[in-house]
C-alpha cells in the first residue's frame, strides 16, 4: 500500500501546472496599474512643479502604446475624468471599438473625481492620439490632436513643456499620414514663436524640425533654408532632435551644392542617432550620405553597406558605387533606369543625376593615368561621349579644374599627359592632415559639450556624513537619469 501511495504522489507531482484562467485580464489589469502609476506621476509634476516626474513619464510611452486598446483607455478616462466633462465625451467619441479589441467588463464604473490636473488631461489625450495612429484611423487622430493643441495654447505652465513637444509631434504626423501636412503650417510658425518666447527649449527644437520636415516633404528648399538661417536650434535640446536636425541640415545643402557642409552635417547626425536601433533613421542618412560622398569625388567605405540589417536597402547604392568608381558611363546609367523608381522614392534622384559629371571625371582620371598621349577621338568612345568636340569641351574643363595634368594639342586633336609631380610637394597632403585635424578636434569639442558634474563638485571635500549621505543620494539619482534619457534617446527614433 505504501508503495502505491508513493507512486500516486510521484504522478501527481508531474502534472502540469494548470494555466490561468484568463490570462487576458492579468495583462489588462497590469496596463491599467502601470498606466495609473504613470498618472500618479503626472500629477506630482503638477503639484511639485518638478518636471523630471513627467519627463519619466514620456519615456515609457514606447513601452505604454503597445498594451492600449480601447477597454484599456476607457476605463482610464473615465477614473479620471469628471462625470460632467466635454473633454471626457469628445475622448470616448473617438475610441470607436475595433473588432479585434477585447471585450472586458470595466471594474471601476464609479467615479468620484471633481476636476482633473491639465497636465494628466494632456497626458490621456496624448495616449489616445497614439492609440488611434496606430490603429490607421488618421481622420479621428487629426480631429483629437487639433483639440489638444487648443487646449495647449491656453495655458502657459512650464510643466506641461515637454508633454506639449510630444503632442506638437504627434499631431504633425497625423496630418502628414492624411496628406495635409501643409495646412498647419501656420498653427507651427506660431507655436515656435511661443516656444521662443517662453524659452522652451524641447518644444522650439522640435517644431523646427516639424517645419523642416513640412518644407522639405513639399521640396520648398528656399524656405527650410530661409527658416534654418533666421532661427538659433537650442543647444540644451535632445541628442534625437539634435540628430533629426542636421539630417535635415544636409538635405539642404546637398542641394544647395555645399557638399562638404552637408557631409559635416550627414556625418554628425549618424554620431548622434542611436547605434543598435533607429534604423530606419540611419538608413535614410546611410543613403544621402552616400550621395554626398559621391558627389565630393570620394568612394564611401564599403564597411558603411555592411551595416547589421541595411544591407539590402542599400545594395541599389552600393551599385551606383560601383559605376562611378569604374567611370563606366554606360553602366552608370544602367543602374539609374534599374534603380529609378527606388532613387525617386528615396528623393535623391535629383543628386543622382548630378553624379553624370562625376563619372566622366572619373573615366578621364584613369584615362590620364593609363595613356601618355590619346586622341580625342578614342577619348569620346571610351567615355560613351556624343561627339569629339564634346570630348574636347570637356576635357579642357577638367584641365582647367585641376581633375587632370595634362594639355590638349588642337591642331593634331590629342591630350598630351603631364609627368606625375611629387605628391609631397603639393598641397595635397597639408589639406588631409587638417581635414583629420578638424574631425579630431570637433569630437573633443562635442565630448567637452555633453560632460556633466553633480553639483557642488568644485567645493573641497569637507562635509558631515548626512551631507556625504545626501550627495551619494544625488549621484545616485543624477546616474539614473541618465541612464534614463540613454533609453529615451533609444525610444525616441
Amino acid at each position: 500500500m505504501s508503495a502505491d501511495h508513493e507512486m500516486k504522489d510521484i504522478e501527481s507531482d508531474k502534472q502540469p501546472l494548470s494555466p490561468p484562467e484568463n490570462p487576458s485580464i492579468d495583462i489588462h489589469n497590469l496596463t491599467i496599474a502601470d498606466l495609473k502609476k504613470n498618472v500618479t506621476l503626472v500629477e506630482k509634476t503638477a503639484l511639485t512643479k518638478e518636471p523630471r516626474f513627467l519627463i519619466r513619464v514620456l519615456r515609457r510611452i514606447s513601452a505604454n502604446r503597445k498594451k492600449l486598446n480601447h477597454s484599456v483607455l476607457n476605463q482610464i478616462i473615465l477614473h479620471y475624468f469628471p462625470p460632467a466633462s466635454k473633454e471626457k465625451d469628445l475622448l470616448i467619441s473617438y475610441l470607436q471599438k475595433s473588432s479585434d479589441d477585447m471585450e472586458i467588463d470595466n471594474q471601476e464604473k464609479k467615479n468620484d473625481a471633481k476636476n482633473i490636473h491639465i497636465e494628466v488631461e494632456v497626458y490621456l489625450h496624448l495616449l489616445v492620439i497614439i492609440f488611434l495612429i496606430d490603429k490607421a484611423k488618421f481622420e479621428e487622430a487629426t480631429s483629437c490632436s487639433s483639440l489638444v493643441i487648443k487646449r495647449l495654447q491656453a495655458f502657459n505652465s512650464r510643466t506641461l513643456f515637454p508633454l506639449g513637444a510630444k503632442c506638437f509631434f504627434y499631431y504633425s504626423r497625423s496630418f502628414e499620414l492624411t496628406g495635409r501636412l501643409s495646412e498647419i503650417r501656420g498653427t507651427l510658425l506660431a507655436a515656435q514663436r511661443t516656444a521662443t518666447l517662453r524659452h522652451d527649449e524641447e518644444g522650439q527644437a522640435t517644431i523646427i524640425n516639424l517645419l523642416l520636415r513640412s518644407y522639405l516633404h513639399y521640396n520648398l528648399y528656399e524656405q527650410a533654408y530661409k527658416l534654418a538661417i533666421k532661427s538659433t536650434f537650442p543647444e540644451a535640446a535632445s541628442s534625437s532632435q539634435l540628430a533629426r536636425y542636421l539630417y535635415y541640415q544636409g538635405r539642404i545643402k546637398a542641394i544647395q551644392l555645399e557638399y562638404t557642409e552637408a557631409y559635416k552635417a550627414l556625418v554628425q547626425a549618424l554620431r548622434k542617432a542611436p547605434q543598435t536601433s533607429a534604423k530606419g533613421f540611419r538608413l535614410t542618412v546611410s543613403k544621402l550620405l552616400c550621395i554626398v560622398q559621391l558627389l565630393l569625388g570620394e568612394l564611401p567605405e564599403r564597411s558603411s553597406f555592411r551595416q547589421s540589417g541595411l544591407q539590402i536597402p542599400l545594395r541599389p547604392y552600393l551599385q551606383l558605387t560601383k559605376a562611378v568608381r569604374v567611370g563606366d558611363l554606360n553602366e552608370f546609367h544602367n543602374v539609374v533606369d534599374r534603380f529609378a523608381d527606388v532613387f525617386k522614392k528615396d528623393k535623391t534622384y535629383t543628386l543622382i543625376q548630378r553624379l553624370h559629371h562625376n563619372v566622366i571625371k572619373t573615366g578621364l582620371r584613369k584615362i590620364n593615368l593609363s595613356y601618355s598621349r590619346i586622341h580625342m577621338a578614342d577619348v569620346c568612345a571610351k567615355l560613351h561621349l556624343d561627339s569629339v568636340d564634346d570630348a574636347e569641351f570637356i576635357v579642357a574643363k577638367a584641365i582647367r579644374d585641376g581633375v587632370i595634368e595634362a594639355s590638349i594639342n588642337h591642331t593634331e586633336g590629342y591630350i598630351q599627359s603631364k609627368e606625375t609631380l611629387d605628391v609631397y610637394a603639393t598641397q595635397e597632403p597639408q589639406e588631409a592632415f587638417h581635414k583629420r585635424i578638424s574631425f579630431c578636434l570637433n569630437i573633443r569639442n562635442e565630448a567637452v559639450k555633453a560632460m556633466r558634474f553633480p553639483p557642488d563638485a568644485h567645493k573641497p571635500n569637507k562635509e558631515s556624513e548626512e551631507a556625504r549621505k545626501e550627495r551619494l543620494k544625488q549621484e545616485q539619482e543624477l546616474a539614473k537619469n541618465l541612464a534614463e534619457e540613454d533609453e529615451e534617446e533609444d525610444e525616441d527614433f
